[in-house]
Order: C-alpha cells, then sequence, then structure tokens
C-alpha cells in the first residue's frame, strides 16, 4: 500500500520533508521503521518530525528525542567511475536496523507503476506538463492498486466442501487486507461515493 508521496522539480530536503509529513499524517504520528536509499536527506528530516519533548522534572527547557519505534535503514550502492555496481552498503542510521531491509516490493511497485502509467515510460509523448498532473495520475493508479485490483498473493482459501482440483479463493486488495473495507471496490462505486471534505 502506497502510504504517501511526494513531487518536486529538485531533489532536495523539501521534498524529503513533504513526504514524510504526508505519512506521518496518515499513521496518525506513529512512528515506524523506514528503509531507503543513501540520501542524505532523510536522517534530518525524520528526526525533525518525529522527536518528542521529554519531560524530566528538572529546571531548564526539556529535551526533545526521538522515540525508540523509529529506525531508519538505509542501502547505499557504491559504483566504479563506469557506474558499473561494485558493493551495497547496509547501514542503520536511525535506531536498531531493519532485519530485511531490501527493496524488492518497492521495485515491484515501481515497475506496476511504469505499466500502468504512460508518463514513466521512456521516449513517450503521454508526459506530465506539470507537477499537479502527475499527482493526480499517481493519486488514481495509488488508488487502484490499494483499493480496487485484487492481489493473488493477499488472497484467501475459501473454507467449505470445495474440491482439491478447483480450489477457491476469495480476491483481496490491499486496503481488504488492512481492514479497510470488505470488498474490492470498483470505479463506479469510487466516483459516487459521497465524501465528506473538512476545511
Amino acid at each position: 500500500m502506497i502510504v504517501a508521496h511526494a513531487t518536486a522539480r529538485q531533489h532536495d530536503e523539501a521534498l524529503a520533508a513533504a513526504a514524510v509529513t504526508q505519512a506521518q499524517a496518515r499513521t496518525g504520528g506513529r512512528p515506524f521503521a523506514w528503509c531507503g536509499d543513501g540520501w542524505r536527506e532523510y536522517r534530518p528530516v525524520l528526526t525533525t518530525a518525529y522527536r518528542r519533548v521529554v519531560r524530566t522534572g528538572k529546571p531548564g527547557r526539556p529535551p526533545r528525542q526521538v522515540p525508540d519505534e523509529l529506525a531508519l535503514t538505509q542501502r547505499i550502492k557504491h559504483c566504479d567511475p563506469h557506474g558499473r555496481l561494485l558493493s551495497i552498503e547496509t547501514k542503520a542510521t536511525i535506531g536498531a536496523p531493519v532485519p530485511q531491509p531490501h527493496t524488492v516490493r518497492v521495485e515491484r511497485l515501481n515497475g506496476v507503476l511504469r505499466d500502468r502509467l504512460n508518463g514513466l515510460t521512456r521516449k513517450t509523448h503521454a508526459f506530465a506538463k506539470t507537477a499537479d498532473t502527475w499527482d493526480a495520475l499517481l493519486d488514481l493508479a495509488s488508488f487502484e492498486h490499494t483499493w480496487l485490483r485484487p492481489h493473488p498473493a493477499l488472497r484467501l482459501p475459501i473454507v467449505g466442501p470445495t474440491r482439491r482440483q478447483d480450489p477457491r479463493y476469495e480476491p483481496r486488495t490491499p486496503a481488504m487486507a488492512l481492514g479497510l473495507t470488505n470488498h474490492p471496490w470498483t470505479w463506479t462505486e469510487f466516483l459516487t461515493r459521497p465524501m465528506l471534505i473538512s476545511r
């Protein structure tokens, strides 16, 4: 499930702050383990976003500390001058290291998005001309991936008298696996559902 994403023309600290702020708001501010590449902006942005005031009972300004639940594990690729991969370094930048900090699921999701969004394909005329257009495209693709399309890895066998040669499964979406809904949504249901927007 895609929790949050951010788009910007420059790969700077503001981009990392936008993504972390969205993820923090959509998870209720709960600290958790992060995995990323070797980008240096991750550590200061996460530290600033999640550190909390700790009351010690002593006079003076109370210190701000990062909770123990927050962790950041980075996988840094080392290449030669020609761009060939030499080694991959795994480093726990914040907290304890993640047991399996692999990016297989992220790369698989990137492949899915390239297959469904023409703006990500190479040598295309279907590029997004503005960041707002790109954000809207990615939002729709993320919604379709999470709420509409069942994933074979999430399906559950149906309990009941079924033939062994023909097992029956219940299709499930990531939203169903997280308990957010009890059925795969359709575009009609999404477009006709009344929404309450707070301002």
